[in-house]
């Protein structure tokens, strides 16, 4: 008699403890169902909010590489004097000045994008300073010289370019 009772508790109990665990595991999809929705939600109004801000930064970095490549840099930036040292740290000094007033737009651009720009910019201030140790004897000379030597060649800033071009395209 001992043993009916046991079954027929087993046999009451067992449905209800099916219909737990199932309800228990709908319930937990659905929690972590609404869990990825309100993520996907916000990180939507995020994106939408901060993207005119990181095409912005975009923009003033693919400014940035346009004033600092060879040819517009030697251009804008007239040598003041006939001393071509004076000259080759004046065209350092606004290379560095740009990056300056652009340093903030870091953080709204990738460590990559960001690494490349810097790279740029270093190898664009050695091409001024190795055209600076040439025989050039005024600085309209070393400006003849930057010009020339740069002119066959593909400037760093205009592959730093390429890769900012490449980076937004991505962000569609």
């Amino acid at each position: 008699m001992n043993e009916d009772l046991i079954l027929q508790m087993f046999a009451y109990l067992l449905p209800s403890v099916v219909t737990g665990l199932v309800a228990f595991y709908f319930f937990k999809m659905h929690t972590k169902n609404e869990e990825g929705r309100r993520r996907f939600l916000l990180h939507k109004d995020i994106q939408k909010n901060t993207l005119p801000i990181r095409l912005q930064a975009y923009e003033r970095m693919a400014l940035f590489l346009e004033r600092i490549s060879i040819p517009s840099l030697v251009v804008r930036v007239a040598p003041i004097g006939t001393d071509k040292d004076a000259y080759e740290n004046l065209l350092i000094k606004n290379i560095e000045k740009e990056f300056d007033h652009n340093l903030s737009q870091q953080i709204y651009i990738t460590d990559d994008c960001w690494n490349i720009i810097k790279t740029a910019k270093s190898a664009t201030i050695q091409m001024i300073r190795k055209a600076s140790m040439s025989h050039a004897d005024s600085s309209d000379k070393l400006r003849e010289v930057i010009l020339n030597e740069t002119m066959d060649k593909q400037s760093p800033s205009t592959t730093a370019l390429s890769y900012v071009k490449k980076e937004i395209g991505e962000l569609w």
